[in-house]
């Protein structure tokens, strides 16, 4: 049993840290936490222990355990925040590395390692308020995950590729990060998640190590064997995505056939936990489709129509993937996402 001295005294450190987030570092919570829950708060399943039973002293645990959990989680949250591209303290590398072709998304050319035409001598972009109406649809549903200002203010010390010795480098180390951030947004996601506590210290283990890696100097980065730690990686969220779909009751006649659904007239299909990890859903009519609960990861939404659709409670589904959607007032997403201005 939790001494009465501890209990008191962490309950004061609560107190602390609802007014000053800063007082204690979400490691610190996150570790109490999952001291308390495995080893004082037994056969517990997702805390469904913790909300369900009240046995003497342990309701008074419980209560504890569940305010841990709670705050460790709205300090993750903010501490999210270097998982979102912060273009302000970017050189535009998106704007210069990356190449893109003519086409529905660009309205020109640009060769990787070519700054572009719309980029500014501050690393705004021209056009930023209009890329939709200007034909750079492409640049709206673009998401670095924070690897920009993470290449340019720690990888390379705030260095820009304006220093032609390393440009060439920076250029290369860019992609490699954008897809090492990726990996830490899913897997905070799924950390953050209460239908997958009992696998939240692999999650954890795996998230330190990948946060690890983006530290690195550049040289070490780019002989980073990326695709076998993304396998490493996938099989996790592979176990975090049947976790949060398997709480689902399945009451639909949806059955996954393939990738292709291109074009595909769901509106107002029962998808709630269904597997869209990878589906291409371009132009897809998803009006008014129950998704909750539904696994997003990869899934290409570019023009899918989810106008009145619901995707609360939805995994992996990022800001990108909404931005590329057309959807309206009436489409519910998760809480941690907003809603495209030209859905407004």
């Amino acid at each position: 049993m939790l001494i009465p001295q501890v209990h008191h005294a962490f309950r004061i450190s609560i107190q602390i840290v609802k007014k000053s987030t800063k007082s204690l570092s979400i490691a610190f919570f996150q570790g109490f936490f999952v001291l308390l829950q495995e080893r004082y708060v037994h056969n517990s399943d997702n805390l469904l222990y913790c909300r369900n039973k009240s046995h003497g002293n342990k309701s008074h645990l419980c209560y504890l355990v569940k305010e841990v959990y709670i705050l460790s989680n709205q300090l993750s949250i903010s501490e999210s925040k270097h998982l979102r591209a912060d273009c302000t303290s970017c050189f535009g590398l998106c704007c210069v590395a990356l190449p893109y072709a003519k086409s529905a998304d660009f309205a020109a050319d640009k060769d990787g390692g070519i700054p572009c035409q719309n980029l500014q001598s501050d690393y705004r972009c021209r056009i930023h308020n209009s890329l939709r109406e200007t034909g750079y649809k492409g640049c709206s549903v673009y998401e670095c995950f924070g690897a920009g200002q993470k290449v340019s203010q720690i990888t390379f010390k705030g260095d820009d590729w304006h220093n032609k010795s390393i440009a060439k480098q920076m250029f290369e180390v860019f992609p490699i990060m954008q897809q090492l951030h990726e990996m830490l947004y899913y897997l905070k996601e799924a950390l953050h998640r209460q239908e997958t506590f009992n696998i939240h210290k692999d999650i954890r283990v795996l998230y330190e190590n990948t946060l690890s890696l983006t530290n690195q100097i550049p040289e070490y980065i780019l002989n980073l064997n990326i695709s076998a730690h993304r396998v490493i990686v996938n099989e996790l969220l592979v176990q975090a995505s049947e976790l949060v779909r398997g709480n689902v009751k399945q009451i639909r006649n949806f059955r996954r056939k393939g990738i292709d659904y291109i074009g595909a007239k769901l509106s107002g299909a029962d998808l709630r936990g269904a597997n869209l990890r990878g589906a291409l859903l371009i132009a897809s009519n998803l009006k008014d489709a129950d998704m909750r609960f539904a696994d997003f990861i990869g899934a290409d939404l570019r023009d899918a129509d989810i106008r009145g659709a619901n995707l609360t409670g939805s995994i992996f589904l990022t800001q990108a993937q909404v931005n590329a959607a057309i959807g309206d007032r009436n489409t519910k997403i998760p809480s941690n996402l907003s809603l495209p201005k030209h859905w407004q």
